[in-house]
């Protein structure tokens, strides 16, 4: 039987799009169960962010996703190492803007930083939508 390889991702996924697919897409090419951390509505406003659609959408929206075994919630920036050990996670992506930003979390896992998929971000959609 094939080993079981844990990865593990993280991010807001408010107003879905085609980027968002992308990184779960290649996120689960590293490995065979995807666990996604969705940040909750409560720890976006931790970080200034204002989300379009509250946690609850957005976690089902993300657990819909076929290449996505576990959706979590994000709560707060210190749960990542506690998340990587409670589910025996093996690789921990983030897209390549958080380059570097999580590379103490080595000495629990591999750390890997993909590309973000080039001319879409939720912030561009936001922006595009005031006009």
């Amino acid at each position: 039987m094939k080993k079981k390889v844990i990865v593990i991702t993280y991010g807001t996924f408010d107003l879905f799009h085609y980027g968002h697919l992308k990184i779960l897409e290649n996120a689960k090419k590293y490995g065979n169960f995807l666990i996604v951390a969705v940040s909750t509505d409560e720890f976006n406003l931790i970080k200034g962010k204002k989300c379009t659609y509250p946690y609850e959408h957005r976690s089902k929206i993300v657990s819909a996703i076929k290449y996505v075994d576990k959706v979590i919630p994000e709560n707060n920036w210190e749960q990542k190492i506690s998340d990587i050990k409670n589910n025996k996670v093996d690789i921990f992506l983030m897209g390549d803007d958080w380059n570097s930003k999580f590379d103490f979390l080595k000495k629990y896992c591999k750390v890997k930083y993909l590309p973000r998929t080039p001319n879409i971000s939720t912030t561009q959609i936001k922006t595009i939508l005031k006009k």
